[in-house]
């Protein structure tokens, strides 16, 4: 063999080494016969799956926020990177990858520790039921539970497409109620494990999605335990905090009960506190109680958000298929009101917890 063919060869063997990867995500999806209730139900029966990879999402929801929810819409409104290794509900681990180093969340059975590598500290905390969202909460799988859950939604099948270098069915879910402002979610499953590769929320009248989560590379394969396990170095700072953020606060300590249905969605099971969740499927929403202090600067920010509509009851932002609503005038504490619902259906919550709140003497059952 001559020099000048083996390099030849080698410059090929290089190209493929390179190009391939980029050629197997280039490949046209291929279809499959499956039907959309029987993906549907795939796609539920993958809850407990366990599964790794990295994660990008893309938020193009804007939200005006006030310091207490800058985390939310930072996570809602630009591009976040996530590696994750996720075992089951108890034990998962989610990265979020910065210009600057990182930030980590990584979950023990009821506990959380969030830990910042650049500062080196970790903050430890029970895992609440009413919460703000965080990074775990937009990956495709735990996107889709969360949509998923209860539903009682119309689906159909939609186009196959390529991600993470699969081949994955497409699934599009649409709203039963008149009272979302969600037109559509899309959503494609890997086909062997049926766990959510990638999601798409369209807002009704959009063309574009509000928001995108997709896997970029996956496996299905169980984690080793030592991805998902926190061990701080030495100089690692580490704390514990009983109150997770202004939601969890307002659950755990707003002497206040919200009613059981709000512009006639009913309350879940997961509301126990002073905060109302309500609705199901592609259908929510949820009502905190802010105190004056919290509730004014974020007032402050709505009113001078394009689009808002002040009424008798309070201010009210539509952005994509998310919608909030806060209640009160300036410096009074309020009801913030927010979820996939329409302007509407805000409005009609906001009124029905103004009037059917009870408040709860210290010490009685709530």
């Amino acid at each position: 063999m001559t020099s000048l063919r083996r390099w030849c060869l080698v410059a090929l063997g290089v190209i493929l080494v390179v190009a391939g990867p980029l050629g197997v995500r280039s490949w046209p999806a291929g279809e499959n016969d499956v039907g959309a209730t029987d993906l549907l139900a795939q796609v539920r029966a993958a809850a407990e799956q366990p599964y790794s990879g990295y994660v990008e999402t893309q938020g193009a929801l804007q939200l005006p926020v006030a310091d207490r929810f800058t985390d939310v819409g930072a996570l809602l409104g630009e591009q976040t990177r996530l590696r994750v290794w996720w075992r089951d509900r108890d034990s998962w681990r989610v990265d979020r990858l910065l210009a600057s180093g990182e930030v980590d969340l990584v979950h023990d059975r009821q506990f959380t520790t969030e830990y910042d590598y650049q500062d080196a500290e970790a903050t430890t905390s029970r895992d609440p039921g009413i919460r703000l969202p965080r990074t775990a909460d937009l990956l495709p799988p735990a996107l889709a539970r969360r949509l998923l859950e209860d539903v009682a939604d119309r689906a159909t099948r939609v186009p196959a497409r390529r991600v993470a270098g699969v081949s994955a069915p497409g699934l599009r879910l649409e709203p039963g109620s008149d009272r979302s402002s969600i037109d559509h979610v899309d959503l494609w499953a890997d086909p062997v494990s049926g766990v959510p590769l990638r999601l798409e929320v369209y807002a009704v009248g959009a063309s574009v999605p509000g928001f995108t989560t997709e896997f970029l590379d996956f496996s299905a394969d169980e984690p080793a335990r030592s991805r998902v396990t926190f061990t701080p170095t030495g100089s690692t700072e580490q704390s514990f905090d009983d109150v997770l953020d202004i939601a969890d606060a307002a659950n755990q300590y707003a002497p206040l009960l919200p009613p059981d249905t709000v512009a006639g969605l009913p309350r879940t099971a997961a509301s126990d506190g002073a905060v109302g969740v309500y609705g199901r499927g592609l259908t929510q929403l949820v009502s905190i109680p802010l105190r004056g202090r919290e509730a004014s600067p974020l007032r402050a920010q709505l009113r001078r958000t394009l689009g808002v509509v002040v009424t008798d009851t309070g201010t009210v932002v539509s952005v994509g298929p998310l919608g909030l609503m806060l209640t009160g005038e300036d410096g009074d504490g309020g009801w913030l009101v927010a979820g996939s619902v329409t302007a509407q259906t805000l409005s009609d919550a906001a009124l029905d917890l103004l009037s059917g709140t009870v408040v709860v003497d210290e010490g009685q059952d709530r």
